[in-house]
């Protein structure tokens, strides 16, 4: 094998190892949203907020799975402008949590503060 050669099979193994690198860094992002609402992540899972009418769900989602809310609570605060509301997370079933009383309105920032197990995670959102 000639020296070119040896070269260029070098540079193509690089280049390889290298794109194989870059996608596994992707796959550990914040997951795209499924319902509509606004994602963010914190602790390795991505959290949905999506509005409802009688105030908000977030989703839960574990690279790209359901993640099971059951032992999971907390808190959520809305910021509205100058306007500040605040309800309890609790487990809705399947990868739900739902704040009642509250209302998720454009421009809002949020802040829920999630305790799952001995883990508190705090995820801050702004509702476009």
């Amino acid at each position: 094998m000639t020296f070119t050669a040896c070269k260029n099979l070098f540079a193509a193994m690089l280049l390889a190892a290298c794109s194989v690198a870059g996608t596994s860094a992707i796959a550990h992002g914040v997951a795209p949203a499924r319902h509509g609402g606004v994602v963010q992540g914190a602790n390795d899972l991505s959290f949905e907020l999506v509005a409802a009418p009688d105030g908000a769900i977030v989703y839960v989602v574990d690279h790209d799975n359901e993640y099971a809310t059951r032992q999971m609570s907390g808190k959520l605060t809305v910021l509205n402008g100058a306007e500040k509301s605040e309800a309890d997370l609790k487990s809705a079933g399947g990868n739900k949590l739902e704040a009642r009383g509250v209302k998720l309105g454009r421009g809002a920032k949020v802040v829920a503060v999630v305790t799952d197990g001995p883990k508190t995670m705090t995820v801050r959102f702004a509702v476009k």
